[in-house]
């Protein structure tokens, strides 16, 4: 079968069978094999039909790239994007959205959703995700009984058994499509500062040579100097193996690596960079031009190195793109967010550890995020054979733990599913006890303990925490005889802090405020505190002690972490109050341009929620009036 001048596979052509039988589909296939073929054969077959097709995506930046693709390729009319902060053309018959907006959609039942006919799940595997996993499960948990899924992801080992979950709940046929087969075969090995580019066992083998040969002649050993610049060792050793994706799981390091190779002579200047970054930045703010991520960023792209990572603005991030794109970059020091789904393979990948700090602790890669990583080397129809390479720190070498994981991909994909005030909100709200009941027992868990059996198996886990959170619901006047009250029809449309957002715009605390106080609790709300943020001028005056008070006197309000940040959070939202750029923001503390950036985009997000579930015309034009001082400030910045 011929589709787009491309003679396809089996297993795509296999898919299209599916989808054209009206399946649900879960296609597990590697990075670089044409999956996203299989998502655009939906599009084009139901686009002109007057019915909607979902794109989800687990992080913005592939809901952004996603957008810019389908619009060139079917055109902006016919494409829409809704990632919370951003709503483009949400009417449209594609539309592209982060799978968090979805989920929230899907809940409530959205009128929007009335003739989906596909929803697409980029990265299915994300529901591995212990964070996030629970948004995937009630995706499909809380889609209509009408809509099929595609399900999209580079390896899921227990795929048949997932499949077989969303048929058992939803109804219909869900057929498992595998393909094993890489069109650009991958070589992993490893790099050891002793020994270079080496395997495993030879690691290991030099490792216990070194230990027996200590033991036997009791030679006193010298603390080991480990050296500080191995990356640029590695990249010397694979100069022929370029352009190279180098991993680093540190923005700050990223940059510093990046730096190090540029004062390496190992590569000379290339005057085209430099002419393509002075036109890209030409019509730029010169605000951007002296920030010190852009002017280091400068100071190595003429190298053809480069870096990237969530923190940069969005036109720097671009600008690396295009040049990564064209093939004017050797070596891009990246974090793991560009692993996902981005469409922009390289020769090599490299990874500058092979452990990573989780948001609790230290601890080393699992098989999934290896080879989601490493399955970035090889570009189809150009290289013969993708290579990665782990530089293994001998202080944390561990033979067993490094062979499983970088062997296969055995990691199944499991269920992470757990309640939000949200859902049991929701839960109440539309159906009674036994719907709630049935419901309940649908998730993926459920299933993997009792199979088929789900249904009349009840998981007493997820039951008592329903029941919790539900008396604590009625406690504080969310819920009355089993029926929403106000405040909690409110918080139906609240996605984050619910409690905390309902107690404040749910009630009629909010009256009393102005729109600096709402622009400030609801920036605390946002703001997720990290012991090294710093923020330089504070603005403290009475109206942000009173605020504090009235927080102090509130029964629940009073307990809520959050609002500990209420005074470093004047630093961001009074001088963009006040009129000032994002760039006099970023000045006045040490945030990243980019996170700063990011917090603003939560803002607007949590503005949107509260907007969607409030009909005060009041808080309305002040929430109004907020956007447009935060879209005042971000003027000079490119969001798309």
């Amino acid at each position: 079968m011929d589709y787009k001048g491309l003679t396809l596979d089996k297993f795509q052509v296999d898919a299209i069978d599916s989808i054209d039988n009206n399946h649900s589909v879960v296609v597990s296939a590697p990075t670089g094999s044409g999956k996203t073929l299989i998502a655009d054969y939906i599009i084009d077959k139901y686009i002109g039909k007057g019915i909607t097709v979902i794109y989800t995506a687990p992080i913005k930046a592939l809901s952004n790239q996603k957008y810019k693709e389908f619009s060139k390729e079917y055109g902006k009319e016919r494409v829409g994007l809704i990632t919370g902060d951003i709503t483009i053309n949400p009417n449209a018959p594609i539309v592209i959205m982060t799978t968090e907006i979805y989920r929230n959609m899907a809940i409530i039942k959205d009128a929007a959703l009335k003739n989906l006919a596909y929803v697409i799940f980029d990265e299915i595997h994300f529901i591995n995700d212990i964070e996030r996993g629970y948004v995937w499960e009630e995706s499909i948990m809380f889609s209509a009984e009408n809509v099929r899924m595609l399900c999209l992801s580079a390896t899921i080992p227990n795929a048949r058994e997932f499949a077989d979950w969303i048929e058992a709940i939803k109804g219909h046929t869900v057929d498992t499509i595998i393909n094993d087969v890489r069109p650009v075969p991958l070589h992993r090995t490893f790099f050891d500062s002793e020994l270079g580019i080496a395997t495993l066992d030879d690691i290991k083998a030099n490792r216990r040579k070194h230990k027996i040969f200590n033991k036997g002649f009791r030679i006193p050993q010298k603390k080991k100097i480990y050296q500080i610049k191995t990356h640029i060792e590695l990249i010397s050793q694979i100069k022929d193996k370029l352009p190279c994706f180098f991993f680093t799981f540190s923005r700050q390091k990223c940059q510093k690596n990046a730096l190090e190779l540029s004062k390496s002579d190992m590569f000379k200047t290339n005057s085209e960079i430099t002419s393509y970054v002075r036109k890209k930045l030409s019509a730029a703010p010169q605000e951007i031009n002296n920030l010190k991520s852009t002017q280091d960023l400068r100071n190595v792209l003429p190298y053809g190195i480069a870096f990237h990572h969530a923190g940069l603005l969005p036109i720097i991030k671009e600008l690396v793109e295009e040049l990564f794109s064209i093939g004017l970059i050797k070596v891009l020091y990246t974090t793991e967010t560009f692993a996902v789904g981005i469409n922009m393979p390289a020769k090599s990948v490299c990874f500058d550890s092979m452990m990573k700090f989780d948001g609790v602790t230290f601890r080393y890669l699992n098989s999934k995020e290896y080879f989601q990583i490493a399955g970035r080397a090889g570009r189809r129809g150009i290289d013969k054979q993708g290579f990665a390479y782990a530089i293994v720190d001998q202080r944390d070498f561990n033979y067993e733990i490094l062979k499983n994981m970088t062997t296969d991909d055995t990691e199944p994909i499991k269920s992470q599913f757990r309640l939000s005030v949200n859902t049991v909100l929701n839960l109440v709200r539309q159906h009674n006890p036994d719907e709630i009941n049935h419901i309940l027992c649908k998730n993926f868990n459920t299933y993997q303990k009792y199979g088929n059996r789900f249904d009349t198996e009840k998981t007493a886990v997820i039951y008592r925490n329903f029941n919790n959170i539900k008396k604590e619901l009625e406690k504080l006047s969310y819920i009355d005889d089993n029926t929403l009250t106000l405040k909690g029809i409110f918080t139906t449309r609240i996605y984050s802090e619910e409690i905390a957002t309902g107690e404040i715009f749910g009630t009629d605390f909010y009256r009393a405020l102005d729109d600096y106080d709402i622009f400030l609790l609801v920036a605390c709300l946002a703001y997720e505190a990290k012991p090294k943020d710093e923020f330089y001028r504070l603005y403290d005056n009475p109206s942000v002690h009173k605020l504090e008070d009235k927080i102090m006197l509130d029964y629940y309000l009073s307990t809520v972490d959050k609002f500990n940040s209420m005074r470093n959070m004047t630093a961001l939202v009074y001088p963009c109050y006040s009129g000032e750029s994002i760039f006099d923001i970023i000045d006045n503390t040490n945030l990243l341009e980019g996170d700063a950036i990011r917090l603003f985009r939560q803002i607007i997000d949590r503005i949107g929620q509260i907007k969607n579930a409030t009909k005060d015309k009041d808080l309305l034009n002040a929430l109004k009036s907020i956007e447009e001082k935060i879209e005042h400030s971000m003027g000079d910045i490119d969001v798309i």
